[in-house]
């Protein structure tokens, strides 16, 4: 059977189930365990004939919210924060490694793109970085202190502002893969550029170690979540260029609900980023070993929850519906 018919013959089906998950409709028990029982038949027949096909995407979540639905205890609303956080994210963001590594590849490229032009044009710096910025900077430089620019705010202060300009930055990400993905590319280009023309600016004065140890405290987690924001940015994008089985509308309403859920997991982050830049980049005098333990402990953190943690959750619900 072609899916285009697999999907006209089922979806009604799909839609009252899905509605029956999201309590929009009153269902009979054994009315509700009969679809479950046929969902995962439909599923299962997806991942024969239609592998990585949106079909099967789409089944795919579907059955599992219904698997959690079945699995969790009574008390689920009460705990419903937690399963968000738990399981409903990281399952449904499996889904979305792919947009993942796409931010995360453009924004490494423009990252070497900006090295490799303050590299070869004298003025690119100061173009990107402003004269202000370059100008305080060399002024702590010569009094001997580089991450002078860390101390110079109250901690929280800082750590406010900081936390607030990272979210508007990580919505403007979001919001601009309205533009057809275009405008969260833009941003990716605007903030890997930034980043990789701040570090040759180190690297070409000998502090590069010096910008690394004391910059990556915050930036670990700050940089890695902005990437994440893109990552949301092409998933809505993705919703409107690619719609699959689904209405261009539909398919569209979906891409803005899973990247306004990428968006609301980032907000933890960005308070830790914002927290360790406030209260503790600014301790440039902290030993070498505290500093690696602080970074490393960032990437890790960041890695396991959403790139480790999702795939294997998805695994293991894969397996048990098998």
């Amino acid at each position: 059977m072609r899916e285009a018919a697999f999907v006209k013959q089922n979806k009604d089906k799909w839609s009252t189930f899905e509605s029956a998950l999201d309590n929009k409709t009153n269902i009979a028990p054994n009315v509700l365990s009969d679809l479950y029982v046929e969902i995962t038949d439909h599923l299962s027949y997806a991942k024969t004939f239609y592998p990585k096909s949106n079909t099967e995407f789409y089944l795919n979540s579907i059955a599992s919210q219904a698997h959690q639905k079945i699995y969790t205890s009574k008390k689920e609303p009460k705990n419903r924060i937690l399963r968000f956080w738990k399981t409903e994210f990281p399952t449904m963001f499996a889904q979305h490694h792919r947009e993942l590594l796409i931010a995360f590849l453009v924004f490494s490229f423009f990252t070497f793109v900006g090295a490799f032009s303050a590299a070869n044009e004298g003025d690119f710096v100061r173009s990107i970085l402003g004269d202000g910025y370059v100008n305080m900077t060399l002024n702590n430089i010569e009094k001997g202190d580089p991450m002078a620019v860390y101390k110079q705010m109250g901690k929280f202060n800082m750590f406010l502002g900081i936390t607030i300009n990272n979210i508007r930055v990580a919505l403007m990400a979001f919001a601009f893969g309205i533009m057809l993905g275009i405008g969260t590319l833009m941003v990716m280009l605007q903030n890997g550029i930034m980043l990789g023309s701040f570090q040759y600016f180190f690297y070409e004065k000998g502090l590069l170690w010096e910008s690394v140890r004391t910059i990556w405290i915050h930036g670990t987690i700050e940089i890695s979540v902005i990437i994440i924001a893109g990552c949301a940015g092409l998933v809505m994008a993705n919703g409107m260029l690619f719609p699959g089985t689904f209405t261009r509308l539909e398919s569209f309403k979906r891409g803005v609900k899973n990247g306004l859920k990428i968006m609301v997991s980032t907000i933890p982050f960005f308070v830790i980023a914002g927290f360790l830049e406030g209260f503790v980049t600014r301790h440039t005098e902290m030993p070498d070993w505290l500093a690696i333990l602080i970074i490393l402990g960032s990437l890790v953190l960041i890695l396991f929850y959403y790139v480790i943690y999702p795939y294997q959750l998805n695994r293991k619900i894969k397996l048990h519906e098998s």
